[in-house]
């Protein structure tokens, strides 16, 4: 147990509500930092779990903790942060979520960066980590990918992407003399607040070491994900354009206009994007109430920072602004994976549209010309096509019957029949299903495609995880390989397969992906001895035992 020294270097609040489980996990991720001469505060917004409990059994067990519970509920992060502040007696400060951790090193590394040079707050790599499977990525990773020093935001305006509150080392001093604090009663008060620092702070210095753990839980219960993944509510949509707004008139309040443009790139790159990726998944009424709100405020951003985004995202922003909200959602499958329109229109010019018309405004010929796609002119390995499952049925076993239609809009493929396959490769391993696509009319063509699953090459250890099944075409030996997008409707089914090779049996769900594109999804599960086993071969670090591992998995079936 460490005895705190009269001032600590550092205080870290830990706001929490109703989070008794995690809390224990990151105040030790607290305790176990390697500058140890820090002040713990646990900020609690009112909880009615065991919060309580837990954060006074935590306080009585190390003297670096404090234990501060707020008269009410505030409803958001705000509160408990600023209630923090106000007690924190350390000159630099940082925040922690309760169901987040800092790396051992974070304390350590940021202050080292404030003492090398006198700067308003240092920032550094943040690890996000799923929970759902435990992979592993860097949030923004281009941003702080090197150590440096900026003077002040305009010197790079990207670094708007990197809004979270919690990645980052403040000097006290910075923020009284500014009187900055999170603004409360809203929410995505990050936003705001990191925009604000960004734009006050003279000097600000980045490492590229991770000093924040996010964990991501994007299957979380509706009720407990976090405000970020509630983007079903359209009160969500309602908060996230208010906070918004506010920031662009901080923007003009505090001099800074000029980065109007770069923000609202990133609220169409980054805040509307996510929304867009979701809106397959939209009813009519949403789509409605979300245009009502989202279309007045797309109407006052830049023209330059819609240039700046990739066609497809321009598609569905301008249907959604002109009204077509039932195009827009058919536009936004297959954002981010390569997928053509179903179909485009040329006008007297030669100029290709998204859709069955030419627009009839400035603005929508500029926004839905898919000229830059080069649907009739790309490497064929490159080409857009798309393809969906129309009708998708269960045989006898573990067989599919999958209907799917190829829609070839830069009419890339030969008048006639065309070879086809499906693709699944489990565990690595490719299994191929030769099929024919038939024309039906000018640019499109359809199959049908028998899938045995108890066919596929799983692995001797067994297989555990998701494959979304491609559909691969020919042309004069080059090959282009695009998702299958399928029906958003059709129930998850699930059946146990039993595999030819003898290899351990499986539980195989098929289902359609829950969110963005809508691929069709395959999720292997193990059953049997294998499902003990595997969890243990991933921890095995030497090639040599990993091996041994596998083969006793393999005698053991």
């Amino acid at each position: 147990m460490t005895t705190p020294a009269t001032t600590p270097d550092v205080t870290v609040t830990v706001i929490v509500f109703n989070d008794a489980d995690r809390l224990p996990r990151a105040v030790a991720s607290l305790r176990a930092q390697t500058h140890a001469n820090i002040e713990i505060v646990i900020s609690d917004d009112h909880s009615t779990d065991d919060t309580p409990a837990v954060a006074r059994r935590l306080e009585a067990e190390d003297p670096r903790v404090r234990y501060l519970r707020l008269p009410e509920n505030s409803g958001g992060c705000s509160a408990p942060r600023n209630r923090a502040i106000e007690i924190a007696r350390a000159p630099y400060l940082m925040f922690l979520d309760s169901d987040d951790e800092l790396p051992p090193q974070a304390v350590e590394l940021l202050l080292a960066a404030h003492r090398e040079r006198e700067v308003d707050f240092t920032m550094g790599a943040v690890r996000r980590v799923r929970v759902d499977n435990g992979r592993r990525t860097t949030w923004m990773p281009h941003l702080v990918a090197e150590r440096r020093t900026v003077e002040g935001i305009e010197a790079d305006p990207r670094l708007l992407f990197e809004h979270l509150s919690t990645s980052k080392m403040y000097a006290r001093s910075f923020l009284d003399r500014h009187e900055l604090r999170f603004p409360e009663g809203i929410h995505y008060e990050d936003q705001l607040f990191s925009a604000q620092a960004y734009c006050l702070a003279k000097a600000f210095t980045i490492i590229p070491d991770p000093v924040y753990v996010w964990y991501i839980d994007p299957f979380a219960a509706a009720a407990s994900a976090s405000i970020s993944n509630q983007r079903h509510k359209v009160t969500n949509v309602r908060d996230r354009v208010h906070v918004q707004r506010l920031i662009d008139d901080f923007l003009v309040e505090s001099g800074h206009a000029g980065l109007r443009e770069d923000k609202d790139f990133k609220f169409l790159k980054h805040d509307f994007r996510m929304y867009a990726g979701d809106l397959p998944y939209r009813d009519e009424e949403w789509l409605a109430a979300f245009a009502d709100i989202m279309n007045p405020y797309l109407d006052t951003l830049a023209p330059g920072a819609f240039a700046r985004l990739p066609r497809p995202e321009r598609v569905v922003l301008e249907l959604l602004r002109s009204g077509r909200l039932a195009d827009a959602r058919l536009a936004a499958r297959g954002l981010g994976q390569e997928v053509a329109p179903r179909q485009v229109t040329t006008d007297a010019a030669g100029v290709p549209y998204w859709g069955g018309s030419v627009p009839d405004t400035e603005r929508g010929r500029r926004e839905l010309s898919v000229a830059d796609l080069e649907l009739e002119t790309r490497p064929f390995p490159t080409a857009q096509f798309r393809h969906e499952i129309t009708e998708l049925s269960r045989g006898s076993g573990a067989t599919l019957t999958l209907a799917v239609r190829t829609y070839d809009p830069g009419l890339r493929l030969p008048v006639g029949p065309q070879r086809a396959g499906l693709i699944v490769s489990p565990g690595g391993r490719r299994m191929t299903v030769p099929f024919r696509l038939d024309p039906v009319s000018p640019g499109v063509f359809e199959g049908t495609v028998r899938l045995d699953l108890s066919a596929a090459r799983i692995p001797l250890q067994g297989f555990q995880g998701i494959r979304h099944p491609l559909v691969r075409l020919n042309q004069q030996g080059l090959w282009n390989s695009g998702v299958l997008l399928a029906p958003l409707d059709f129930p998850p089914a699930t059946t146990r397969v039993d595999y030819r090779s003898g290899t351990t049996p499986h539980t195989v769900t098929v289902e359609p992906e829950g969110r963005n594109p809508g691929r069709l999804q395959l999720r292997w599960e193990p059953v049997g001895v294998t499902a003990v086993i595997r969890p243990v071969l991933h921890k095995v670090a030497r090639p040599r035992v990993r091996k041994a591992a596998k083969l006793v998995a393999s005698l053991l079936k």
